[in-house]
């Protein structure tokens, strides 16, 4: 089946073509859409480029950063106001795949691509969706119905800047380094009062079908001091209320014996 390229220069215009159609898809970055089109899939005849170069800035807005759904993670990464987000950009493929790859497009990334998705939701990001519809709504609840908003046009997304870098924690756990996919990935927001954690934001990803928050751990590092002792009581509900799945990289039963030990050396801040 021919697949036809319908450019515009909006954002508006493409999100109205966009939702309009059910067999189109959009293009930001390619490494979901091209690989679907190599691969022969027959569910879209049409693919939305869009040239607006509103859509690929990174700015500042208050205390947060709002950011483009079309940046690229090597855009991220050379960003010196979003120096925060580099760890987890920088580890997301190699470099052609971060040349590519846009931060809209993590967000509709399966479970074991999702990294920056993952650091995203522990952050507490704000997705702004555009076209009619227009409206912005936090992550959690995007991701939750993310399959809804597969015809919508992400145009960006609005991140607080943590005021003490040290209280955002990110690893990747991958069979292949630097950059093989991830066998879970884990995001943490820690932020503290009076040496206490106050509004603890624990997320992982390839432990469900998106990117998810571990709620007991969150309720246990709250209010707590993060010593060794909360620390451990935390790592002992890594898994509390998540059925981790079994893919080609490991099954429900290892994920779930291994995250207590990858919670418990972020959390201490161990690097790997």
């Amino acid at each position: 089946m021919p697949v036809k390229v319908e450019t515009y220069d909006r954002v508006e215009e493409a999100a109205r073509a966009l939702s309009a159609s059910r067999s189109a898809r959009f293009l930001g970055g390619g490494t979901l859409v091209m690989r679907a089109v190599n691969a022969g899939d027959q569910s879209f005849d049409t693919i939305i480029r869009l040239r607006d170069p509103d859509f690929r800035t990174i700015r500042m807005q208050g205390d947060g950063l709002v950011i483009g759904a079309g940046v690229t993670m090597a855009a991220l990464v050379a960003n010196r106001d979003a120096v925060f987000l580099a760890p987890v950009a920088r580890v997301i493929g190699g470099p052609a795949i971060r040349n590519m790859a846009t931060v809209g497009g993590n967000l509709f990334a399966s479970g074991n691509y999702g990294d920056l998705a993952v650091a995203l939701l522990a952050l507490g990001a704000t997705v702004q969706l555009a076209g009619s519809g227009s409206r912005s709504m936090p992550i959690d609840e995007f991701l939750r119905d993310r399959d809804r908003h597969a015809t919508s046009l992400v145009q960006s997304v609005t991140v607080p800047r943590p005021r003490d870098p040290a209280t955002f924690r990110f690893t990747k756990v991958s069979r292949v380094k630097p950059k093989g996919v991830s066998l879970m990935s884990i995001a943490a927001l820690l932020p503290q009062s009076g040496g206490r954690v106050q509004g603890a934001r624990v997320a992982y990803g390839a432990m469900g079908p998106m990117p998810l928050r571990a709620i007991a751990v969150e309720r246990a590092l709250e209010g707590q001091a993060l010593d060794a002792a909360a620390i451990d009581r935390a790592a002992a509900l890594a898994v509390e209320g998540i059925a981790p799945p079994t893919d080609a990289l490991a099954s429900s039963w290892y994920r779930a014996e291994v995250a207590g030990v990858h919670l418990k050396r972020l959390l201490a801040g161990e690097r790997r």
